[in-house]
């Protein structure tokens, strides 16, 4: 069986080292409750609730899987009673509004609790983990009536929620949405249509569910502009939140999936369900990205929640399975072999999972951060400062993390060997788990557009910009021409990083260039160019990690001087073995797209 323990000593020195979050949240006078004391007690509360509730159920639920019958989807065994214990504990309003039943705590540090939960068991993490994006837009553009009614209950987890946008017929493309919605004259709307791949979308975890969903009003514009929001409940509520009869909201079939078995992803069929509108008519997808970009961060954490548990099996079974001697000599004389973690490649791929673990980690903790700021800002000028600061940074997290995380747990199933194959072991599921977090909530491909097309080449490259400088100028402050008293030790991450920054800003410049004559290169670089950001990014946050080890070394008196010497190791790893990978992608990234699409398509098979 997986076994799993929570990176506290990694959290929190993310939380109280690099990125200062108890300064941060001395900013804001709602988050006065948020104490170091506070913040330690949750995640050490935290950690024993995924290690002993949720880690259990994992391998279970995926072999069991979800029952479907007759339209109701039961949960596996022990499911339902892990979400009770869970809403028992609060841990649902942990970080949600004071008056609609929340504890008021920052996101970021609900963000904390949904990495161990989320590495502890993703497929139940789903479950919970839907109701965020429901209710943060019920939250932003609801009703007073509607925040009473459905975001109380949301936030004391006895409903969930799911958003409801994809047809059988699109997807990405939701300007061919169909979903009717007629107005009964009441201030009601008739939902019809049939959504898909709708995540925790029937379950028998709560008596209520709670669908977003975006749907047509009659004579609404074509295409993106002509959709709204709507809030349709599975079953009809009184305004005191009594359950009454079913909406006619009904589950047609839920999906045999490669991974996340233990999640049901429904198909739901709306038959003149009743709902509400929710923001204004027609604007429904710009309220819908109240959520979306939440859910992408949410996804992007998948990433690091998947190598993580690789990272920390395959390094238990590396120290104990026995293979071969070292090539340098016996390293165990008195053992048959030596144990598979003294050969350069386990420890290359070791390594690979620990940089991307840890350095994927810093990423997400620092989007948490922005999250804040965009919560919490008290004009539009700061919140649309923020926002366009996150905007920039969520394509990358999405897709590189999610990239790189598959990359991680293929290392894992490689440690393992043939017993990585086994299902015993438990490695293989993580790898058909974290599959899917490549392509739902936007494709690599998809993210990669984004990035590309909409944040440099529409905004003249205005966000990069931003992101840059901040860079830049900690590469000065941290370099030979600075004060710095560790510049010496750092000058081995600030020389690269700073080439590579700027190599970043030439080929940004170029790609534009040549984009101007040929739209085809944003498709064809676009992937290329997403990773290849991707990688300066998380250099940055590697750099930063190396220059707070060395100032914390410098205390003679410091304990556990070598968890932060084996921070600096592991950036040096990364500077000399994953960051040079940025040459071979800027080649890819800038190669001429007519190799991709010169050979006509009726040529592509002789079959």
């Amino acid at each position: 069986m997986l076994s799993y323990k929570a990176p506290i000593t990694d959290i929190k020195f993310l939380m109280e080292d690099v990125f200062d979050y108890y300064g941060h949240f001395k900013k804001y006078p709602e988050f006065e409750e948020a104490t170091p004391d506070l913040a330690d007690a949750i995640i050490q509360e935290c950690a024993k609730f995924c290690e002993n509730e949720l880690l259990p159920l994992y391998q279970s639920g995926d072999k069991e899987g979800c029952t479907y019958d007759d339209g109701k989807v039961i949960t596996p065994t022990g499911f339902k009673e892990a979400y009770n214990k869970y809403v028992e504990g609060g841990w649902q309003s942990l970080s949600h509004p004071l008056e609609h039943g929340g504890q008021g705590l920052p996101p970021s540090l609900g963000l904390v609790k949904s990495e161990m939960m989320g590495t502890a068991n993703w497929s139940w993490a789903m479950y919970p983990g839907l109701s965020h994006g429901a209710m943060n837009t019920v939250q932003s553009h609801g009703s007073k009536e509607q925040k009473e009614l459905y975001l109380t209950r949301l936030t004391e987890g006895t409903w969930t929620g799911t958003m409801c946008l994809t047809e059988p017929q699109c997807g990405t493309d939701l300007g061919q949405v169909k979903t009717k919605a007629v107005p009964n004259g009441d201030g009601t709307y008739n939902i019809t249509g049939t959504k898909i791949f709708i995540s925790a979308g029937e379950h028998d975890l709560t008596d209520n569910i709670i669908h977003i969903v975006l749907a047509r009003l009659p004579g609404a514009p074509a295409g993106t502009r002509g959709i709204s929001l709507f809030i349709v409940p599975k079953i009809k509520t009184d305004v005191e939140g009594n359950l009454g009869e079913g909406n006619h909201v009904t589950c047609g079939s839920i999906e045999d999936k490669m991974g996340i078995k233990a999640s049901a992803t429904a198909v739901l069929n709306f038959d003149n369900a009743v709902g509400e509108l929710i923001g204004p008519e027609n604007k429904g997808l710009e309220c819908m990205f109240t959520f979306m970009n939440t859910a992408r961060i949410g996804t992007a954490l998948q990433g690091i929640c998947a190598s993580e548990l690789s990272y920390q099996n395959a390094l238990i079974y590396a120290k104990e399975r026995l293979s071969m001697r070292s090539l340098t000599g016996k390293k165990y004389p008195e053992q048959v072999a030596d144990p598979i973690i003294v050969h350069p490649d386990v420890r290359k791929m070791l390594m690979t999972q620990k940089a991307i673990t840890e350095g994927g980690r810093a990423m997400i903790y620092y989007a948490a951060k922005i999250a804040d700021e965009i919560e919490m800002a008290k004009t539009e000028e700061d919140k649309k400062i923020a926002d366009d600061k996150l905007g920039f940074i969520t394509p990358i997290l999405k897709a590189f993390l999610t990239e790189l995380g598959l990359e991680s747990t293929n290392h894992g199933v490689q440690i393992f060997g043939g017993h990585g194959f086994i299902k015993e072991w438990g490695m293989e599921q993580i790898v058909r788990d974290t599959r899917i977090s490549t392509l739902y909530e936007g494709t690599t491909g998809i993210q990669a557009l984004d990035l590309l097309g909409r944040k440099i080449l529409l905004t003249h490259g205005r966000s990069l910009k931003t992101f840059t400088k901040e860079v830049l100028i900690f590469c000065k402050d941290k370099s030979m021409l600075s004060r710095n008293p560790h510049k010496r030790q750092m000058n081995k991450f600030i020389w690269p990083l700073s080439k590579a920054v700027a190599n970043w800003q030439q080929y940004s410049l170029r790609l534009a260039l040549k984009a101007k004559k040929d739209r085809d290169v944003v498709g064809s670089a676009s992937v290329d160019y997403l990773m290849f950001s991707g990688y300066i990014v998380m250099g940055y946050f590697w750099a930063q990690m190396a220059q707070v080890s060395y100032e914390k070394l410098a205390d003679k008196n410091l304990e556990n001087r070598d968890f932060y010497r084996a921070k600096i190791k592991t950036a040096e790893f990364y500077f000399d073995r994953m960051l040079p990978k940025t040459k071979s992608l800027a080649k890819t990234m800038m190669a001429d797209p007519k190799t991709l699409m010169q050979l006509d398509q009726e040529l592509m098979s002789f079959l």
